[in-house]
């Protein structure tokens, strides 16, 4: 499947009804975070099995995609990205990992984020340098802040913990929240695996956070604790 046929598919597939839909629940209205972001209606089932059968695209055709205005084909270049990454040897991946960080500006919605992140920029540098992901941590951009917690999930995943508590710092003063969500969301995951952790993290912090972040992490406790957090009694 080349790209002209890929975006042949996507246009015969859209629903107008579904983008409507869509396009509400992705905030795409004046002054919101999505603002200007154009759907068309495909689910992401739908997605996933086109990218499957896309995987063969090369480089130049997916970075078209990535950077439509068309929120489906900017996700469908995620997915065949993220496809790709896990078949690929170590050059491949390379290549890969650098795609997704040069056109970063085109991931720009929490969906974009969060569908392939840990499995490319998670996996990738997992056992490699990570300072990038600092970086992306203090910079101006939300999507960029989102990608730096986000890419921390594959790390979670391998029970490394350090680097999610460290930019969970950075971004613990952070205002939006799409960041509230996503550190509180990672906290929780690293609860699943080891309570204390989470817990000792926690003990220090909660009462500076963000009311959403720490009902994120804390949504798995015992209703009992997590009234004791909510009202400060930790």
């Amino acid at each position: 499947m080349n790209l002209t046929e890929v975006k042949k598919q996507i246009s015969e597939l859209s629903n107008p009804e579904d983008a409507k839909n869509l396009s509400k629940y992705f905030k795409t209205g004046k002054g919101e975070y999505g603002e200007g972001d154009i759907f068309i209606g495909i689910r992401m089932p739908v997605l996933r099995s086109i990218a499957k059968k896309a995987i063969d695209i090369d480089a130049t055709e997916i970075i078209s995609l990535l950077s439509s205005k068309i929120h489906e084909e900017r996700m469908l270049a995620l997915l065949i990205l993220m496809y790709k990454f896990q078949k690929a040897d170590a050059e491949l991946q390379r290549k890969i990992f650098e795609i997704y960080i040069d056109n970063r500006k085109y991931i720009n919605n929490w969906d974009l984020v969060d569908v392939c992140t840990p499995n490319v920029i998670g996996a990738y540098l997992l056992n490699k340098d990570r300072s990038i992901l600092y970086n992306l941590a203090k910079s101006a951009s939300l999507w960029d802040k989102r990608i730096a917690i986000i890419s921390t999930f594959h790390f979670i995943k391998h029970n490394q913990f350090d680097d999610t508590f460290k930019i969970a710092d950075i971004l613990l003063t952070d205002k939006h929240d799409l960041i509230h969500k996503a550190v509180g969301w990672m906290l929780r995951e690293i609860g699943k695996r080891d309570l204390k952790a989470e817990k000792k993290f926690l003990k220090t912090r909660y009462n500076n956070m963000p009311r959403t972040m720490l009902r994120y992490a804390i949504e798995r406790f015992e209703e009992t604790e997590r009234q004791k957090y909510l009202k400060g009694l930790v």
